[in-house]
């Protein structure tokens, strides 16, 4: 086990060198995301990402703050309300404060289930938005799966892959807003705690980029 996440994580840093010529293509997020238990029926939701507009994390895009509470319906359904807070950066300003900021309240709803080993996550998510003063609402729809490599059920020791497609939309008259497709490889270090490592696309309009993205969930409950 030991000589395999050796190998991943050699394998992550030749991909991110090899990456690194093509710094503007290339983005980078780090996140963070974890659950703390309020009740039998209620948590905390906390999650912290920097995302930056380079492979290498020195020049911030964006700063995400995001809290909410869920209140679990069922052991495979969560509802969630919370607010979110971004700052954007321009690439390469000299301007050391936000260039734009947004607030936004937002709404979810998570719905898991299993087919043979493997597990399917439907979110859906309603935001309200106020970038730099101007409201807008979005619509994002996501489905993910885990799937365990080593072992039947995603446990301590797993590695697993986490894959998605996600599609957002607005209410304006330009109704498709983004769509990202994510692959990664994960590993349950513990019952509390797991990685992923990973590539998302996201097609904005007619454009395309690919970010590398590292995340950390930690859930101790």
């Amino acid at each position: 086990m030991l000589k395999i996440k050796g190998l991943i994580t050699i394998a992550f840093i030749i991909l991110s060198f090899s990456l690194s010529a093509q710094e503007e293509q290339i983005g980078n997020w780090l996140m963070y995301f974890g659950s703390n238990k309020l009740s039998d029926k209620l948590s905390i939701h906390s999650e912290v990402q920097y995302r930056h507009h380079t492979v290498t994390p020195v020049n911030v895009e964006q700063l995400l703050l995001r809290t909410g509470i869920n209140y679990h319906l069922a052991s495979n359904a969560i509802l969630t309300f919370g607010y979110g807070y971004v700052a954007g950066h321009v690439y390469k300003s000299e301007q050391t404060t936000p260039e734009s900021e947004e607030s936004r309240i937002w709404q979810q709803f998570i719905l898991t289930n299993k087919v043979s080993r493997v597990k399917f996550e439907h979110r859906y998510r309603l935001e309200q938005r106020w970038v730099n003063g101007n409201y807008k609402n979005r619509f994002r729809y996501r489905l993910m799966l885990f799937i365990p490599i080593n072992k039947p059920v995603i446990e301590k020791g797993t590695l697993f892959l986490g894959l998605y497609d996600e599609v957002f939309v607005n209410d304006r008259k330009t109704f498709f807003d983004r769509n990202r497709l994510y692959g990664a490889l994960g590993y349950q270090l513990s019952k509390t705690t797991s990685f992923q490592a990973g590539v998302m696309q996201q097609q904005v309009s007619n454009s395309n980029k690919f970010h590398v993205q590292f995340a950390i969930a930690y859930n101790p409950d």
